[in-house]
């Protein structure tokens, strides 16, 4: 059985798309379609950048849904499909699309708003995140309590894999949790360039805005199940899905239980749909005794359905 597994932020980079745009024309229409829906040129910022605004989480957010989709459909194109889908925060959304519960351009408007909000939140309360290299979620965890009964606020934002877990929260509270971890045997606290504290209570004052685009959107029955980031439950039921996708910007996301979710009802290669090879590298780690390919370029594309077509 195969899974589908999306990026989230973080794994966009200046050129992202351009190849696969030559390569194929069902992901040059896609891109296409972000650009009119938009009505801004987000196909030249993923070309060609520059960097600080591709990074910007307006920008990057939907840039990476719009490579993710472009990427599904050309497997899709060649009669590649899954039988269970996830992703990784933002990545939820590309799997939305994949699993036909969600259209493309809906998809795109609320991650449009998504990013905005989140930047908005992000200007307003400031914050930061940093992964937690090499120390288990328990110690990690405790080392966040720590830090955050010092009046400081500070989460685990994201449940990753084996050695690591990224914490989340006001610039004080996360130096401390990570100062503590260190003591605590972690061999780094690395910060990660945000533009704001995600999946944290940071977020409650857009996230109630965000539940209402969401409560209006047109979600529908997932035809494969999807694995939830905020509970790791696979489901298929619209009202749930869109529930459980209300709760992820202020909740941890467990992403190490969505995967052991996906492995336990049988998925036994998982396909990465979007830049670069985060979740790749993270299925190493999560169970090396699993299949994990990336799909971030067209050679990419091609190993992927030799092999699975």
């Amino acid at each position: 059985m195969i899974g589908f597994i999306f990026p989230g932020q973080a794994s966009q980079f200046i050129g992202m798309g351009a190849e696969l745009a030559t390569t194929y024309p069902t992901a040059a229409e896609v891109i296409q379609q972000a650009d009119d829906i938009l009505g801004f040129p987000l196909s030249e910022l993923m070309f060609n950048g520059p960097g600080e605004e591709l990074t910007a989480t307006e920008v990057a957010q939907p840039a990476l849904l719009t490579h993710s989709v472009a990427t599904w459909r050309v497997l899709a194109d060649n009669g590649l499909h899954p039988d269970m889908v996830a992703g990784h925060s933002l990545g939820e959304y590309s799997a939305l699309v994949a699993a036909g519960s969600l259209d493309f351009p809906v998809a795109l408007e609320l991650v449009r708003q998504r990013g905005l909000l989140m930047a908005e939140a992000g200007s307003r309360a400031g914050g930061t995140m940093a992964a937690i290299i090499g120390l288990n979620a328990e110690l990690v965890a405790e080392a966040v309590e720590q830090a955050a009964g010092e009046g400081n606020i500070v989460v685990v934002a994201n449940y990753n894999c084996p050695g690591q877990i990224v914490i989340s929260g006001t610039e004080a509270g996360v130096r401390r949790a990570g100062e503590l971890a260190k003591a605590a045997g972690a061999r780094g606290s690395i910060s990660i360039t945000v533009s704001g504290a995600f999946h944290s209570p940071l977020m409650e004052p857009v996230a109630t805005e965000l539940l209402e685009h969401l409560q209006v959107a047109p979600i529908t029955e997932a035809k494969v199940p999807l694995v939830s980031n905020v509970d790791a439950i696979a489901r298929t039921d619209a009202d749930a899905i869109g529930k459980a996708l209300g709760r992820q910007l202020t909740s941890s996301i467990l992403w190490e239980s969505g995967v052991r979710t996906m492995i336990e009802a049988g998925i036994d290669v998982f396909v990465e749909i979007g830049p670069k090879d985060v979740l790749t590298k993270m299925m190493r780690r999560i169970a090396p005794d699993r299949q994990a390919l990336p799909t971030s370029e067209p050679a990419d594309i091609q190993a992927v359905l030799e092999q699975l077509t």
